[in-house]
C-alpha cells in the first residue's frame, strides 16, 4: 500500500529545503507505516516555546530558517490507526525509508535516532531492524563516552 502526505503534512513542508521534501516525498512512497510531517520550518518564537517546555534542546535548531533561508529539518510521526504515535517500532520503519529515499536521491541526511552518523553512507541496512540495531550501538556509543544518549527518533536533518 503506497500512503501519500495529506494537506497538514504538506503545509508542514512549506519552508523546507527542497532537497529535504523530495527525500520526505520518496519515503512515504515506500514506507510500510503511514506518517505525517508533524513539524517542519518554526519560526524563533516556536523554538524559544519548545526549548522552554524541553521539547528541544537548543536554539540553533535545524528547524529554524538557515543561512540559505530554508529550513534544514523534519519531524515525522508515525500514524497509528488514524493518531500520530512517538512509538519506536514504526519510527525505525519511517527510518529506513528515510534512508532508502536519501541513499536514491543522493541526499545526506541526519537521524535524530543516531546523531553521530549520517544517512545512507554510515548505515549498512535499511531495514527497521538495521535503524534499532543503529539506535542501540549509538547508546553505546554515548555510554562509553561517559554521555547519555539524546534520541529524538521523528528527527531528519539534510547533514
Amino acid at each position: 500500500m503506497a500512503y501519500a502526505l495529506g494537506r497538514k503534512s504538506l503545509d508542514e513542508l512549506r519552508g523546507v529545503h527542497p532537497r529535504l521534501v523530495q527525500v520526505v516525498k520518496r519515503a512515504i512512497l515506500i514506507t510500510p507505516v503511514d506518517f505525517g510531517v508533524h513539524d517542519g520550518l518554526r519560526t524563533r518564537e516556536e523554538q524559544v516555546e519548545y526549548v522552554k517546555s524541553g521539547v528541544s534542546k537548543t536554539m540553533n535548531s535545524k528547524h529554524l530558517p538557515q543561512a540559505d533561508g530554508w529550513g534544514h529539518a523534519v519531524d515525522l510521526v508515525p500514524y497509528i490507526n488514524g493518531r500520530l504515535r512517538w512509538e519506536w517500532p514504526p519510527i525505525y520503519a519511517i527510518a529506513a525509508s528515510m534512508a532508502i529515499a536519501a541513499r536514491e536521491l543522493q541526499v545526506p541526511l541526519r537521524w535524530g535516532g543516531v546523531w553521530d552518523r549520517r544517512f545512507p553512507v554510515d548505515f549498512p541496512t535499511y531495514t527497521p531492524g538495521g535503524m534499532e540495531r543503529a539506535v542501540s550501538a549509538y547508546t553505546a556509543r554515548q555510554r562509553a563516552r561517559g554521555r547519555r544518549a539524546f534520541l529524538d527518533g521523528p528527527h531528519f536533518e539534510l547533514a
